[in-house]
């Protein structure tokens, strides 16, 4: 049995953050995009009929403060991608899970199961964890450096692979987990899952490298992407694997630059709430390696826009050939993230697909 994110050979085009209040949009703004289970449910089948690959939620357990209190309310990740699953036909979803907060082989079950249900079409986002308040919300210890984090992560990834291709009762001893008469059935239908890590530290490249079917990566724009794409290949290659590379952007099209410009100025400059911009970027510098510090330095506008994302403006041909850029570049494929997720992506699918068909980019149909 096929798993299509891993079989199909076009440039992929993903969804992120909807399952977040306000998506990548730190904005006051009050049609900010609410998160609710309807508005996701009214996303995905959108994304489903008009050939979206995939949806990649955000884990998330408190908000980042400001006005809006940034991603307040988030809808947890497994049961969203298995409600998700259950009322789409085609789409792809990932759920992401912390190794930190989630037990490996709850987990490996977890999933088997949504794999049963929808053969071939979950896959699971793994993340070493950065957010030091989360951990303190939790009552948990955020290890300060990356080698004990990303050390967790292995033998967290480890226990859940050995749990979806090992029969029978076992022990499975490590540092951080010791299991004793362990079993875990049902398996995940197609063999195994597809994995996705968001790699942009030294220790997470080489974990992604090891571990990973797509790195999630942040980079500037397609010029420096090229050179981040050939050291994560050429790091996968290493270890005799292929792993693709995705980054994420923030999509405002309109059908002039104009239009598309001033409406990133109306919500992410004239109504960004700054106090949780600041907040995120704190975090992300204090705490997370998934942005440089030069990154972090020159993008706050970004910041406000997209959560620090590669923006994608302007009309149906400026971002379609903004997307080819990417492609050229060696990305397998990006995320997106939009005000309105569900208007703006019928205008996307509408105007800017049909561009990237022509590119060679995307197939006729799927």
């Amino acid at each position: 049995m096929s798993i299509p994110i891993l079989d199909n050979d076009h440039f992929r085009l993903g969804l992120f953050s909807s399952n977040c209040s306000g998506g990548l949009a730190v904005t006051t703004i009050p049609e900010r995009w609410s998160a609710s289970w309807e508005d996701n449910l009214r996303l995905a089948r959108v994304a489903d009929e008009t050939g979206i690959d995939f949806m990649l939620p955000i884990a998330r357990w408190i908000g980042y403060g400001g006005d809006t209190n940034f991603h307040e309310g988030v809808l947890e990740p497994i049961p969203w991608a298995t409600a998700i699953l259950a009322h789409t036909e085609r789409l792809n979803v990932f759920a992401t899970v912390h190794t930190a907060f989630n037990h490996p082989a709850v987990v490996a079950k977890q999933l088997a199961t949504i794999d049963q249900m929808a053969p071939g079409r979950v896959g699971v986002n793994v993340v070493a964890g950065w957010n030091q308040p989360e951990y303190v919300a939790m009552g948990a210890d955020l290890p300060q450096d990356h080698d004990s984090r990303y050390q967790l992560a292995q033998e967290w990834i480890d226990v859940m692979n050995t749990l979806w291709s090992r029969d029978g009762r076992y022990d499975i001893k490590g540092r951080f987990w010791n299991l004793e008469g362990i079993e875990s059935l049902p398996k995940p239908a197609v063999g195994r899952l597809p994995i996705l890590n968001a790699g942009s530290s030294a220790q997470g490249k080489a974990y992604a490298a090891r571990n990973a079917d797509f790195v999630f990566t942040i980079v500037g724009g397609p010029e420096d992407g090229a050179g981040v794409v050939t050291e994560l290949q050429a790091n996968s290659a290493a270890l005799g694997r292929k792993a693709g590379v995705l980054t994420p952007t923030h999509v405002v099209c309109r059908p002039t630059r104009k239009e598309a410009e001033e409406y990133l100025h109306y919500y992410a400059v004239e109504n960004a709430d700054w106090d949780a911009v600041d907040n995120l970027m704190r975090l992300q510098g204090l705490h997370a390696q998934s942005f440089s510090k030069e990154l972090l330095e020159n993008f706050r506008g970004r910041f406000a826009a997209g959560h620090g994302t590669c923006p994608l403006i302007g009309s149906p041909d400026d971002v379609a050939d903004e997307i080819e850029r990417f492609a050229k570049a060696g990305f397998g494929g990006i995320t997106m993230a939009f005000v309105d997720y569900v208007g703006e992506l019928e205008y996307f699918a509408e105007e800017v697909m049909p561009r990237l068909v022509k590119k060679g980019l995307r197939p006729e149909a799927l």
